[in-house]
Formats: structure tokens, C-alpha cells, sequence
């Protein structure tokens, strides 16, 4: 299947946006508590869907038989990996949280394999076993330097499932209302159930952010959870899982690397062969067979 302008368009916003976001969240959380920064990210991102929504006619109306299918999809999509990720952040490296996130398509894989009758080859059990090599690689790194406390990669890599799982269902969900105004809800259940968890657990250390904070709120706001989540649930319904490959592949790198030339994180041996496992474990699962691509 070949990719038209608008979707190699919209994948390369994705990869850059959400590559450099890693780093991004990662000043965030230095500046507020990391729910409450979440919340504050997707409640900014609401006026900008709104205001896009408004301009194009987009109706903000669901259909009473599809409510529930919306509730589903937000709270794994964005309800649970928001949370997810975000408290792992100050746990982890912008980039090991970026590596560990990205494992998403291998959890997609195993969830279409085993609920949606997506077939698997050699290549994708090969990819699960790199990426569990990866995790360890991670999961070893972490214990050496958090004192055996490896809460930061195990929410990340559940943040991980939530979505992988939540990317195969919206792929197989039959939903008649625009992307964008799945999106909106969607985001409208994250802000509320992150606001609350926020309110009950980190209320005594509620502070203002400064101007950098509110910087990394309005980013992502405006360009993470309004241009690059439309994108993505755009591509997701819209594609087989393997044309998103280069993008998904990259965004982790991505994320590494910002980490490194914008905050100074070190990168070790065990960074750099978690990285190859990861890509080769999400090359192998997302890449088309030869059947395919003849296909094609």
C-alpha cells in the first residue's frame, strides 16, 4: 500500500513530535508533580481541538450504541498510558522511557494474534524475544542505579500494553464519528480521571510551573495531543500496522537522542543495545512479508 502526501506528511510530524516529547516531558515533570503536568497537558489540549473541530464543522456528538466503544478506547489509549508513562518519567532517563513506551507494537502483535486472528511467523516470535532481551537489558540497568527499585520500567512497559492493546481494538472498532471527535473525548476522560488522581495523591505538592513548565504544558497541548494524537488515530484506523513501521521504529531514537544533545543524559552500552533490540524487535513484528509486499 502505498502512502499518499497527507500520510507521509502526518507520519513525519508524529516521529519528530513525539520523538522530541520524551524530553520535553521529561523538564515537565521537573517542574510540576507528574499528574498533576499530565492533566494540565491534556486539559490545554481541549481548547485547540475545540477551536479546530469548530472551523472544520467536525460534530462533537457520539452516537448513544458507540459511547461505550469511546470509553473503552479512551481509558486504554489515553486514560492508562498517560498515567502510565508519565509517572515513570521521573523514574527513568527520557530516553529509557522512550525505549520501553515503544515496545507498543509488540504488545499490538501478540494482542491481533491472539484476539483478532492476526497471524504470526518466525519473524514475530523472534521480535518478542528481542524485546524482552531489551527489557532486561533495562530492567538490569535500572536495579544497578535505583538501588533495585525497577517501578519506573515496569510502568512503562504497562503503559506500553495498555496502548498496544488499545491500538488493536480502535483498529478493529466500528466507530461512524470523525477521528477528531474521538480524539476530543478521549482527552476529556484523561484530563478528568488524571485531575482526580492528581487531587488525591499529590495535592500537598501542588506548585505553579514557571515559564518553562508552562512551555512544556502548551506543547504538549497543542502539538502532542492535538496535531500528533489526531495523527495517530488517523494513521491507525486508516493503515494496516505495517505502514506506520518507519515511524513507530524512529520515534524511540528519537527520543534517545534528544534526551542526549538536550539534557545531557549519558548513553551506555546497555542504552545502545537496548535500542538495536527494540528496533529489531519492532522491525520484525511491524515489516511486511514478501506475501505482503508482492501483494501490495
Amino acid at each position: 500500500m502505498m502512502l499518499t502526501a497527507r500520510q507521509i506528511i502526518l507520519l513525519t510530524l508524529v516521529t519528530l513530535i513525539w520523538g522530541v516529547n520524551w524530553t520535553v516531558m521529561k523538564i515537565g515533570v521537573g517542574t510540576m508533580p507528574p499528574l498533576m503536568f499530565r492533566a494540565a497537558c491534556l486539559w490545554s489540549a481541549l481548547p485547540f481541538l475545540a477551536a479546530f473541530m469548530h472551523w472544520r464543522g467536525i460534530s462533537f456528538h457520539v452516537p448513544a450504541d458507540e459511547r461505550g466503544s469511546v470509553l473503552r478506547l479512551g481509558i486504554l489509549n489515553i486514560v492508562c498510558w498517560n498515567m502510565l508513562i508519565i509517572l515513570s518519567l521521573p523514574l527513568l532517563s527520557s530516553g529509557r522511557a522512550a525505549i520501553l513506551g515503544y515496545t507498543m507494537p509488540v504488545f499490538s502483535a501478540i494482542v491481533g494474534a491472539m484476539f483478532f486472528q492476526a497471524s504470526m511467523g518466525r519473524r514475530h516470535f523472534l521480535g518478542i524475544a528481542a524485546a524482552v532481551a531489551g527489557a532486561i537489558l533495562l530492567l538490569w540497568h535500572e536495579m544497578a542505579n535505583l538501588a533495585g527499585r525497577p517501578t519506573g520500567v515496569l510502568l512503562a512497559l504497562s503503559a506500553a500494553l495498555c496502548w498496544g492493546v488499545g491500538t488493536q481494538m480502535l483498529r478493529h472498532a466500528r466507530l461512524s464519528i470523525h477521528i477528531a471527535t474521538f480524539t476530543f473525548w478521549a482527552i476529556v476522560l484523561g484530563a478528568v480521571a488524571l485531575t482526580v488522581t492528581a487531587v488525591l495523591f499529590e495535592w500537598q505538592e501542588f506548585r505553579l510551573p514557571g515559564a518553562m513548565g508552562t512551555f512544556t504544558v502548551l506543547f504538549n497541548g497543542l502539538l502532542v495531543l492535538c496535531i500528533a494524537q489526531v495523527g495517530w488515530f488517523s494513521l491507525a484506523r486508516g493503515l494496516p500496522p505495517q505502514a506506520s513501521t518507519l515511524s513507530v521504529m524512529l520515534i524511540p531514537v528519537v527520543g534517545v537522542f534528544s534526551g542526549v544533545v538536550l539534557l545531557g543524559e549519558t548513553m551506555h552500552w546497555q542504552d545502545v543495545l537496548a535500542i538495536l533490540l527494540m528496533l529489531l524487535a519492532m522491525f520484525s513484528v511491524l515489516w511486511p512479508s514478501p506475501q505482503t509486499r508482492a501483494a501490495t
